[in-house]
């Protein structure tokens, strides 16, 4: 046995033990040490142990392999602890032989040998190295005997050649599935029976063709956020609570494997040059990714699920984030195009409502959508969607949403709804609330309905156009004609805190007025959620009076303070 010890910039350094004779280096997941970078093969070398030691072979590549500042052509070694591999940006160092087939020599000029390795405490490796190790897996380590199975697995495709591109994803799966069964049955006969065949199966299948352990995740409805923060670390949200996870990836590979499975359908990439990533998956969920060397603990994940069924405005009421003067309210607001911000704080449920609030746009609009990352699903029928592009490999071909936004008004658009303003692009959402699309909707993030105005300056000044304030505040107070604000509590719920108009500019100042509130009572009711009441705060809003004088049916009602604001 040796231990190849893997360091690369930005990044905790990797020990990996070889308890055979060889031990594959490369992109392949075949291999023990895993490489990344576009000039290594899959199969780049090959660390070999001799009675006289380890010896390196290279196996083809781009990328050259240096051995001490020497370019390595073929096969060398013996290589001792003092040396020195280099692949890319990796640096790689060989060291004990348990075997007794390799010894550290000393070094030319030293008086005494040099120490035998360091003997390494498990539990504090674990926390800082991602290991690997093909023999003597306990008998309840789960983890150990997924990891065995997934590379018995990899070597079974690799010796049948299999050309997965070319299957569907059924065939894929099925073709899996069965190799896997066949894989049980000759290599794996030494099972501990405290694990079961089954669910050892299907892990490695989601893990191979699949998402790993996210998968099942994904699939549990009750989950609405899931967060993995290193490839053996993963929380979750259920309720509005975070909690830890009990499933986790095999290693940094199968977490980096899953990213790509997420990414590449969608034409988007993820590698060294570019590490971080927003994608989506097929049933819409959000997704960003992180990698190294950006990601300091290996490849993380954030994954924000949207509900399967649509929501409508009743769930709010279910769920106890309005009550039903509010939601007549908005629902009012938004089929008398009123131009709408909804602001929050980060996983406030901000899309969600907006997405609610779309299905008040009455069916004969045409409505334009504009998304960084598709989460939107409106079902109006005149409707076009529209999403952002990154640049791709050369630094070519972005398109920002501010492209989109300029040029949706070139589309006949009767509302236009941008998935969230983050930047210059709200100067020309404003512009277009300004110039015949009323009735537009967005989110921004922001504390509270004030800030979700300083927001907007700020933003508005990004776009690069050096415009007094004064122009600003009135173009925002012009344009935006609500705000309504979600807010997320400690304990999860989730409230809409703030129903809020603007009335106008006064004194280089931007006026506004609250029309619903939510006052909290206690912060730990029965359940240990928030509870307080939805108030109005009796001010009536300048476009519901013109409704009223225009006949149109509005119940003024629901403005009435009932029980005071104390």
């Amino acid at each position: 046995m040796f231990t190849v010890l893997i360091d690369a910039p930005g990044r905790d350094t990797r020990q990996v033990r070889c308890m055979h004779r060889e031990c594959g280096i490369g992109r392949g997941d075949a291999n023990l040490v895993m490489l990344q970078g576009w000039n290594i093969a899959s199969k780049h070398a090959t660390l070999v142990r001799e009675d006289t030691g380890v010896f390196i072979l290279p196996l083809g590549g781009k990328e050259p392999i240096i051995l001490n500042g020497k370019a390595v052509l073929a096969k060398q070694g013996p290589i001792s602890g003092r040396d020195e591999l280099r692949i890319g940006n990796y640096t790689l160092k060989v060291s004990g032989d348990d075997s007794g087939g390799m010894r550290v020599p000393p070094a030319a000029n030293d008086q005494e040998p040099a120490p035998a390795p360091r003997p390494v405490d498990a539990a504090a490796e674990r926390s800082t190295s991602t290991e690997i190790t093909l023999a003597g897996p306990g008998p309840s380590d789960l983890t150990t005997w997924r990891t065995r199975l997934h590379m018995a697995l990899v070597r079974q495709m690799d010796l049948r050649r299999m050309d997965v591109r070319s299957m569907d994803d059924q065939a894929l799966r099925d073709t899996t599935i069965n190799l896997i069964d066949d894989i049980l049955k000759r290599e794996f006969q030494d099972l501990p029976k405290d694990i079961n065949p089954r669910v050892l199966a299907k892990q490695v299948l989601d893990e191979a063709i699949g998402l790993g352990p996210l998968e099942d995740l994904i699939a549990d409805d009750s989950v609405t956020e899931i967060m993995v923060n290193a490839h053996d670390e993963i929380f979750i949200e259920r309720e509005g609570r975070i909690r830890k996870s009990e499933v986790v990836f095999s290693n940094e590979r199968a977490c980096l494997a899953a990213i790509e499975r997420i990414v590449t359908p969608l034409g988007r990439r993820i590698d060294e040059s570019s590490p971080l990533v927003d994608a989506r998956l097929k049933d819409g969920s959000r997704v960003n990714a992180v990698i190294p060397p950006v990601a300091l603990r290996g490849p993380s994940i954030s994954i924000r699920k949207f509900a399967k069924r649509r929501l409508m405005g009743e769930d709010l009421l279910t769920f106890g984030s309005l009550d039903e003067r509010m939601l007549e309210f908005l629902t009012i607001a938004v089929r008398e195009r009123r131009n709408i911000v909804v602001s929050g704080g980060t996983g406030s449920g901000k899309t969600t409502l907006l997405n609610i609030l779309s299905n008040f746009i009455p069916d004969a609009d045409r409505v334009v959508t504009i998304e960084d990352a598709a989460e939107l699903k409106l079902v109006q029928p005149n409707l076009v969607a529209l999403e952002a592009r990154p640049a791709n490999m050369e630094g070519k071909g972005q398109i920002t949403i501010r492209d989109l936004v300029k040029n949706a008004l070139r589309m006949r658009p009767d509302r236009i709804v941008v998935g969230e303003c983050r930047g210059g692009e709200s100067l020309d959402m404003l512009q277009a609330m300004n110039t015949g699309h009323e009735g537009s909707l967005t989110t921004a993030h922001a504390n509270n309905p004030r800030e979700t105005l300083s927001r907007l300056e700020v933003m508005v000044m990004m776009a690069g156009m050096e415009l007094p304030m004064t122009v600003v505040r009135e173009q925002i107070a012009s344009a935006v004609n609500l705000i309504v604000h979600q807010r997320r509590y400690p304990c999860g719920s989730r409230k809409v805190s703030h129903i809020t108009e603007i009335t106008g500019i006064e004194s280089g100042t931007i006026q506004m007025q609250d029309i619903f509130l939510f006052k909290p009572t206690t912060y730990h009711g029965p359940d240990g959620r928030v509870a307080g009441n939805f108030v109005a705060t009796g001010a009536v809003p300048e476009f519901y009076e013109a409704l009223a004088e225009r006949g149109v049916p509005v119940d003024l009602g629901i403005f009435r303070n009932r029980g005071g604001l104390d």
